[in-house]
């Protein structure tokens, strides 16, 4: 199967309540990941599109669910930047509006394909494990992504593999990505293809 190409990427809709999501006309893949996990920057990087996702320094940029369409050489997709969890710097009443937010999405829609999960390569939280547990529990395809991988070394990627696994309770290998040098990209567009073939 030939890697999957991706042309282009377009700003559809930023959504603060479920009454505003798009109608599923087109596949999606969700991406998840704690606040300030490097979302943004995994998501230019995937789409070479340096500005489509806002980068902030603080922590909790995204919040609404975000969703850009996705031209490539195989099937056209959705791609949706749901908020990162966590610690991010926001009102609690706004992280309380996240939840129930999030949880419709995952829920409600039928044209969902699989879940992109971001960790940080160096380190488990326990709200990663929550969210991990929490997608498994809904038997949506996830694939394990661990960012800012140009932060360890090639001699601690095993530890750090080991690590990560057996802090997320997993088997599965994570795929390393660094939007910085763009190590694991290919990877990631290989494996995304094949959630939307399933």
């Amino acid at each position: 199967m030939a890697a999957l190409k991706i042309y282009s990427a377009e700003f559809k809709a930023s959504c603060g309540a479920v009454e505003q999501f798009l109608k599923p006309t087109l596949p999606e893949i969700a991406i998840v990941g704690r606040s300030n996990v490097g979302k943004s920057s995994a998501i230019n990087c995937l789409v070479n599109h340096k500005g489509l996702a806002k980068v902030g320094k603080t922590p909790g940029k995204t919040q609404t669910i975000n969703f850009f369409q996705i031209e490539t050489s195989g099937p056209r997709f959705i791609l949706v930047d749901l908020p990162g969890y966590g610690f991010a710097k926001v009102p609690d009443r706004i992280q309380q509006l996240w939840a129930p937010l999030i949880e419709t999405f995952f829920k409600s829609r039928t044209n969902l394909c699989g879940v992109i999960m971001l960790v940080d390569s160096r380190r488990v939280q326990d709200s990663d494990r929550d969210m991990m547990a929490w997608i498994s529990q809904l038997h949506i395809p996830m694939m394990l992504v661990a960012t800012k991988a140009d932060k360890v070394t090639r001699g601690n990627r095993k530890r750090a593999v080991r690590e990560l696994q057996e802090g997320l309770g997993v088997e599965d290998e994570p795929i390393f990505l660094s939007a910085y040098t763009g190590e694991g990209k290919h990877q990631l567009l290989n494996r995304l293809r094949e959630l939307l073939d399933s």
